[in-house]
C-alpha cells in the first residue's frame, strides 16, 4: 500500500545587501541561501559584493533576524556551507563569525580552507579604511570554525543532517554540495520552514522520507588546463540551485578563444604596446600563464625578448597550492608534475615594483584582482588606457559596479568617485575564460543530475528569465528565479510503501 507524503518541501531565503536588491538573487555577487529544510537551517555561501565599499558589500543578515547584540545567530544556523574560495562567495564570513557572533559548524573543502584566508586578507589589506569591516586577527579565528571535507565525503552534521561534496571545477577546491535531511515520520509533522501530513495510518514500519537539495555554488563543466569538468551523480535531488552567471551565453570552442587572445597579446606588443591581463591569484592566472609561456617558448628569441610579468608572489602561491592539492587538478597536470613543474615558468617572471610598468618598451602583464576594482589591476589601468597602442584583456566575468564592468560596457570615460574620470583609449578585449558553466553546461548539468525542481541564483536577471523559460519547456521542471529578499516555499509530493496489517484493512 502506498502512502503520500506532502507539504512544503523547502523554503529558500535569497539574502541580499543592506539598502538594494543587489546580491545572488538575480544578480552575481554577495552570494548567500538561506535554505530551510526539514526543520533544518543550512547557509549556503556568504560572500561579498565586489562593487560595493559600503554596508551593500555584505549580505543583509537581518533577513535571518534583526541584529543586536543578544541576537544569536548561532541558534538560528545549523550550518553554514562555503563553495570556494571566491571573495563574491566567502568574502563576508568573517564579519559573519566574528563581528555578529555566529560560532556554528562551517564548512568547506580542504583547499578552500586553506586558500579562502589568503585571499581574504589580501583583499583586507587593499581595502583597509579606519572603519573596515573585520581584521587579520578575525580572519584567523574565522578560520578556526571550519570544518573540512573532501570530494565525496558524506559528512554527517547532526542525526538529520548530511551533506556531501561534489567536485565542481571552476577553481581549485571548488565543490557543489548534496544536502540531506531526514524527517522523523509521525501522524504529523510541523516545523518552521515545512509541514507534512501522512494518511492516514502510522505504523512504526514506515520508513523516514528524506529531502535533498543540491548546491552547485560555481561550477563549469568543461575541464581546462589545470582542472577537470564538474562531476555530479543521478542523485535526482528535490531540489538543485544552480548559478546563471552564463544563463543565455555559449561560448566559442577552447581552441578559437586561445587563438583570439594569442593573437591579441603578439599584435599589442609588435605594434610597441603593453598588454594588460586583470586576474584573481588562483585560477584563471595558471591556465593563461600556461597558454601564453607555452606560446612565447614556440614562438623564439623576438618575441622572448619582450617580457610577461605577473603579480609578485602569484608563482609561490600556485606551486604551493596546486602542490598541496594535486588530487583536484585533472589527469594531465598530474602526469606532468610526474616530469616537471608545469608552474615553473621559464618566459614570465614576477612583477615587483610599479616602476617595471613605466618602462617605455612593450610587456605583459598579469595582475590581481580580476575586476579592476582595486589594488595593482587597477593601478595599471590607470597608468596605460589612455594610450591606444596599450590594450587590456579581461578574461572574465567582472560584476556590475567595478571599473571592469564598465570597461566592458564600452564606457569610454569611467567615473572613479565623485571627482575623477579616466578616459579610456586603449584596445579592449572581451576574451572570456571564465571557468562558470554556460548555458549548454547548466542544462547538461540539470540532465546530469535529474531535479524535481530548480532554483536559479547568481545571475542577470532577464537571462534567467529567459533560462528559466527554457528549462520549463524542454526539461518539464518547475523553475525559480527569485530575487535577492524574497522567500521561495517548494512543494513536494512522495510516495512511499508502508506494511499494513491485513485486519487493519
Amino acid at each position: 500500500m502506498k502512502y503520500l507524503q506532502h507539504g512544503n518541501l523547502a523554503t529558500f531565503t535569497i539574502i541580499g545587501g543592506g539598502r538594494t536588491t543587489l546580491g545572488a538573487g538575480q544578480d552575481v555577487g554577495r552570494s548567500c541561501v538561506l535554505l530551510r529544510m526539514g526543520g533544518k537551517h543550512i547557509m549556503l555561501d556568504c560572500g561579498m559584493h565586489m562593487g560595493y565599499n559600503d554596508d551593500r558589500r555584505f549580505p543583509d543578515f537581518s533577513y535571518i533576524a534583526p541584529y543586536h547584540p543578544s541576537t544569536n545567530y548561532t541558534s538560528m544556523i545549523d550550518c553554514v556551507i562555503i563553495s570556494h574560495f571566491h571573495l563574491d562567495h566567502c568574502g563576508a564570513l568573517p564579519f559573519f563569525t566574528e563581528c555578529l557572533g555566529y560560532d556554528g559548524p562551517i564548512y568547506m573543502t580542504y583547499p578552500t580552507r586553506k586558500i579562502a584566508p589568503i585571499l581574504l586578507e589580501d583583499f583586507r589589506k587593499i581595502m583597509i579604511t579606519p572603519d573596515s569591516f573585520f581584521t587579520e586577527a578575525d580572519i584567523k579565528n574565522c578560520m578556526k570554525k571550519v570544518i573540512p571535507v573532501d570530494v565525496n565525503q558524506a559528512i554527517q552534521v547532526d542525526p538529520q543532517l548530511t551533506i556531501r561534496a561534489y567536485y565542481a571545477g571552476h577553481v581549485l577546491g571548488a565543490a557543489m554540495f548534496h544536502i540531506q535531511v531526514t524527517v522523523p515520520v509521525t501522524n504529523s509533522v510541523s516545523c518552521p520552514s515545512a509541514s507534512f501530513t501522512f494518511h492516514p495510518f502510522n505504523t512504526p514500519r514506515l520508513p523516514h522520507p528524506s529531502l535533498t537539495c543540491v548546491y552547485t555554488g560555481d561550477y563549469n563543466t568543461t575541464p581546462d588546463r589545470h582542472l577537470g569538468p564538474a562531476q555530479i551523480d543521478r542523485c535526482r535531488p528535490d531540489v538543485l540551485v544552480t548559478e546563471t552567471t552564463y544563463a543565455t551565453y555559449t561560448r566559442d570552442s577552447k581552441r578559437t578563444r586561445e587563438q583570439a587572445f594569442l593573437e591579441a597579446c603578439h599584435q599589442t606588443v609588435a605594434q610597441g604596446g603593453k598588454v594588460l591581463i586583470p586576474v584573481f591569484a588562483l585560477g584563471r592566472a595558471q591556465e593563461l600563464c600556461i597558454l601564453v609561456d607555452g606560446y612565447w617558448e614556440r614562438m623564439g628569441r623576438e618575441l622572448q625578448k619582450v617580457p610577461v610579468y605577473f603579480s609578485a608572489g602569484l608563482t609561490e602561491k600556485a606551486n604551493e597550492y596546486y602542490k598541496l592539492f594535486l588530487q583536484w587538478t585533472n589527469e594531465s597536470l598530474r602526469e606532468s608534475f610526474v616530469e616537471r613543474n608545469p608552474f615553473d615558468f621559464k618566459h614570465i617572471r614576477p612583477f615587483t615594483h610599479m616602476t617595471q610598468a613605466d618602462a617605455p618598451t612593450p610587456m605583459v602583464l598579469f595582475a590581481t584582482p580580476g575586476m579592476l576594482h582595486a589594488g595593482t589591476s587597477l593601478n595599471i589601468f590607470l597608468k596605460w588606457c589612455s594610450n591606444p597602442l596599450n590594450a587590456v584583456i579581461l578574461p572574465g566575468y567582472c560584476v556590475p559596479g567595478t571599473v571592469g564592468a564598465r570597461v566592458l560596457a564600452g564606457e569610454r570615460i569611467i567615473p572613479l568617485d565623485r571627482w575623477t574620470n579616466v578616459e579610456v583609449r586603449c584596445k579592449v578585449y572581451n576574451l572570456s575564460f571564465s571557468a562558470h558553466a554556460d548555458a549548454k553546461g547548466i542544462m547538461s548539468l540539470i540532465s546530469a543530475c535529474e531535479p524535481k525542481n530548480v532554483v536559479l541564483i547568481h545571475g542577470e536577471k532577464s537571462k534567467m528569465a529567459m533560462l528559466k523559460e527554457r528549462i520549463v519547456k524542454e526539461k518539464g521542471i518547475p523553475c525559480f528565479d527569485p530575487g535577492n529578499g524574497t522567500t521561495v516555499t517548494i512543494e513536494v509530493a512522495r510516495d512511499f510503501v508502508a506494511r499494513v496489517d491485513r485486519e487493519l484493512i
